[in-house]
């Protein structure tokens, strides 16, 4: 019985991880396709689709750089600093 008081008492010791919920930046993604001037990409763990608008449409998307398969972060950009 002292070891389940014990388990039992380990997992109350974080309960602000066990309350945090995960957002799109938590995430590792694979890239599923590039189509036109969009990026879609699929959550490693979630299996969540989203679909990424390329923001400088005068630098396009390129397979080169965003092959099929690809494992990639997404960054939260309200997360850096301001000019």
């Amino acid at each position: 019985m002292a070891g389940t008081s014990e388990a039992s008492s380990h997992k109350s010791e974080h309960p602000i991880h066990m309350e945090r919920r995960p957002t799109i930046f938590d995430e590792k993604y694979r890239v599923v396709a590039i189509q036109g001037d969009q990026l879609v990409i699929r959550g490693v763990v979630s299996g969540n689709v989203l679909t990424i608008m390329n923001p400088a449409p005068a630098t396009p998307l390129t397979i080169e750089e965003y092959p099929p398969g690809k494992l990639i972060a997404l960054s939260d950009p309200s997360a850096s600093p301001l000019n």
